[in-house]
């Protein structure tokens, strides 16, 4: 299946780091023209992302970044809204700020810049808005109530969105990644047994990569996913398939666990928590 990404312009939040920088640079690959939004860029930007200083919860940052996009490049064909924070804590001892910054972070910052590039995206003609979610906003865990219940308003953000967009042929798709080992959850510095426990809870039983992700989203940005639009895609590696899928490695003649592979050695993001609330954005 060929998917032409060639020349589309392409905007990604929380790209200076991590699995947005991993996005970034795949739609670099792709033939796109990035432009790439976070608080600060380090040196070393990939070669060919436009680095944006934007804040995503500040209405006035996001309305200038989006103007600066579209006086460089005349338009915007995808917005990946993958800039997000993990706040942990149980209901009972978490600070009011903690989970209001969960909100503004991870909704307010879809929602502002979903507001934003919409004007342009009907004025040409469609477009592509794709929202990191996260397996957190449909499998609930302790500890996760701020991370979980904003991912899970992103994805209802994402149906209603995508239901007023329609018309104008543009897409609104949301998707849920699984644990991606970053410096931020810590999977990679837990003791091999806990790292153990959670592997079993996935049918592909190794850690995901940025590149899972960014296989599925080149495929939702192109012309290939016009009729998808609404949907939350699971990514996870079957997280979200089954119960118990580490039965399937215990039954007579089943494969050997395989190692734990895929354990991120280099780049930091904020994928989650180092339990079942981990997701996937920034």
């Amino acid at each position: 299946m060929l998917i032409d990404l060639h020349d589309r312009v392409v905007v990604v939040s929380g790209a200076a780091q991590g699995i947005g920088r991993a996005l970034a640079e795949r739609f670099l690959a792709e033939g796109c023209r990035v432009f790439g939004l976070d608080l600060r860029f380090g040196d070393g930007l990939p070669d060919g992302l436009t680095g944006i200083v934007a804040d995503v919860t500040d209405p006035a940052s996001v309305q200038a970044a989006v103007a600066e996009v579209l006086e460089a490049a005349g338009r915007i064909d995808v917005l990946v809204n993958n800039a997000g924070i993990n706040v942990e804590g149980r209901v009972e001892t978490l600070e009011p700020a903690r989970w209001q910054a969960a909100f503004d972070v991870n909704v307010g910052g879809v929602f502002l810049l979903s507001q934003a590039v919409i004007p342009a995206m009907k004025a040409a003609g469609g477009g592509r808005i794709i929202n990191a979610a996260s397996f957190a906003a449909v499998v609930p865990s302790v500890g996760a109530a701020a991370y979980g219940a904003s991912k899970a308003a992103v994805v209802q953000f994402t149906r209603v969105l995508a239901s007023e967009l329609g018309p104008w042929g543009i897409t609104v798709n949301a998707y849920a990644p699984g644990m991606i080992p970053t410096a931020m959850n810590g999977f990679a510095e837990m003791p091999e047994p806990a790292q153990d426990r959670l592997l079993d809870t996935l049918s592909i039983r190794r850690w995901e990569r940025p590149d899972d992700v960014a296989d599925l989203l080149v495929f939702l940005a192109s012309d290939r996913a016009g009729y998808i639009t609404g949907t939350l895609v699971d990514v996870s590696g079957g997280k979200l398939a089954t119960q118990m899928p580490q039965r399937a490695y215990e039954g007579e003649g089943a494969p050997v666990r395989g190692p734990r592979d895929g354990v991120a050695t280099g780049t930091p993001d904020a994928a989650g928590t180092p339990g079942p609330a981990a997701g996937g954005t920034r």
